[in-house]
């Protein structure tokens, strides 16, 4: 079977080759020069980041079993990442929007250096704050630095629909590229040098050293609501009065939530899905084709968002559809496939199956993330862009948190029926969300020509 992996990667690779190297014209938005110089700018800063972030992903849970802790200790320790990002992510997020959102970001670097430096401790309580110090990063690197961009974008009078090609690139690069890179780059860090399993998180805060620098040199700050009348509680209750006055604003957390929701209670399921039995999985390969298989989304994205027709809000919708067969494979083999008493060995056919399935939820996770990104850019208020953005990651927090807690407690079945539940609403939501997009825009348009038509019929206008 391990000519299998070799194939499914080698046929993402060549299908991401090919759609990039066959991009036309027509798959491409002329830009203007300074505009290219501000998108590498930003992307340099954003893959810098990116691989901060990645070069921990696959060593948190293993640095803490060297430690010597338990399956429930090191739970607990996740819990409170998620926690942390659930509690103080809308505080962040109100901070970044009234004090900068330059700062947040170079706060971002900062917290991140310091969770990775409590890494050296094998002290529980050192490790409990190097992971509520994570998930205030967390918050922070899925917030400020959209804003920021969306903001220094608009101000520099840039086309609003070159906005897609940074999104989509970001994601190709920051959460694609960046990952394969560094799950290599860790895996000779801790095992060809053999500089322990703290390395990675050493290597993180030099990645992140670099990209503050170059936010402190090169970027200019901006603000969402800057009144110094306004104090937290009360950019609170804006945000949540903006998120309810508007039904799109609403629709859209509900679906964020939903999604995210589904994809990190994926991160937690794949393993055990895929070796039930304790068959002998390569982890690191299979993540490598799991992040190439965002990059083959993320193209596809890129080509999508080129082209006027069908809207980000029309083929969202399958998108959310395809993701919800895709994690019910595991529930459908389970019935249809009678599970091997044999313990070990090399991966079986369900699993085969089901790794297809899950390497077509990355292609859609792919797909996802800048697709939102132009979304939230499109439906939510300028003034309380960060803040709006953390209040929807509260939802996805708590239900995390849960699934975590509950992880063993559970079926590993229901929780991927769950996730396929949740994912078949998101399309549901997405469906209503173009239904009033679609109104919305029918009526600006309707009230445009009724002021064209009154305009022209004004005999003081002849």
């Amino acid at each position: 079977m391990e000519a299998f992996y070799l194939l499914v990667f080698g046929a993402l690779a060549s299908l991401v080759a090919a759609l990039e190297l066959s991009k036309t014209s027509k798959d491409r938005i002329n830009t203007s020069s300074a505009f290219n110089s501000f998108k590498n700018n930003y992307l340099v800063v954003y893959s810098l980041m990116m691989a901060g972030d990645w070069l921990q992903g696959p060593y948190v849970y293993y640095l803490y079993s060297q430690y010597g802790f338990g399956k429930g200790e090191i739970g607990h320790l996740f819990i409170a990442g998620f926690g942390s990002s659930m509690f103080f992510g809308t505080i962040v997020g109100s901070l970044a929007d009234k004090k900068g959102r330059k700062r947040a970001c170079v706060t971002y670097c900062i917290t991140y250096i310091l969770s990775c430096i409590t890494k050296h401790s094998p002290q529980y309580k050192v490790l409990m704050l190097g992971r509520v110090l994570g998930g205030i990063a967390t918050s922070l690197l899925f917030s400020a630095f959209e804003s920021w961009l969306v903001a220094e974008h608009n101000k520099r009078g840039f086309d609003q629909q070159w906005l897609s090609i940074t999104f989509s690139k970001a994601i190709f690069l920051g959460n694609g590229l960046m990952a394969i890179l560094s799950g290599l780059f860790g895996n000779v860090l801790v095992d060809n040098l053999q500089l322990g399993p703290v390395a990675p998180f050493d290597a993180a805060s030099c990645f992140l050293a670099i990209g503050m620098i170059i936010i402190l040199t090169s970027w200019t700050e901006n603000y969402g609501d800057s009144s110094e009348s306004k104090d937290l509680l009360t950019q609170f209750r804006g945000a949540a009065a903006a998120i309810t006055a508007d039904e799109k604003i609403t629709l859209l957390g509900a679906i964020q939530s939903l999604f995210e929701g589904s994809m990190y209670t994926f991160v937690f399921l794949w393993t055990p899905a895929l070796s039930p039995n304790d068959e002998d999985i390569p982890h690191g390969f299979i993540f490598a084709t799991f992040m190439l298989s965002s990059m083959l989304g993320s193209s596809i994205a890129s080509r999508l968002l080129a082209q006027q027709n069908p809207r980000v809000e029309s083929y969202m919708q399958i998108v959310f559809m395809v993701s919800s067969v895709s994690l019910l494979l595991p529930v459908i083999s389970s019935f249809l496939i009678a599970p091997s008493g044999v313990k070990g060995g090399s991966i079986s056919f369900s699993g085969c199956i089901q790794l297809l399935g899950f390497c077509t939820f990355e292609a859609c996770v792919g797909i996802f993330w800048p697709s939102i990104m132009k979304m939230r850019s499109q439906y939510i208020p300028e003034e309380a862009r960060s803040t709006i953005m953390n209040f929807f990651r509260v939802p996805l927090n708590i239900f995390v948190c849960i699934a975590l807690y509950n992880v063993k407690a559970l079926p590993m079945t229901v929780m991927f029926g769950m996730c396929s539940m949740f994912l078949f609403l998101a399309s549901v939501l997405q469906r209503r969300l173009m239904v009033i997009a679609e109104m919305h825009k029918s009526r600006s348009q309707d009230w445009t020509a009724m002021q064209e038509m009154g305009s022209e019929a004004d005999p003081l206008n002849s």
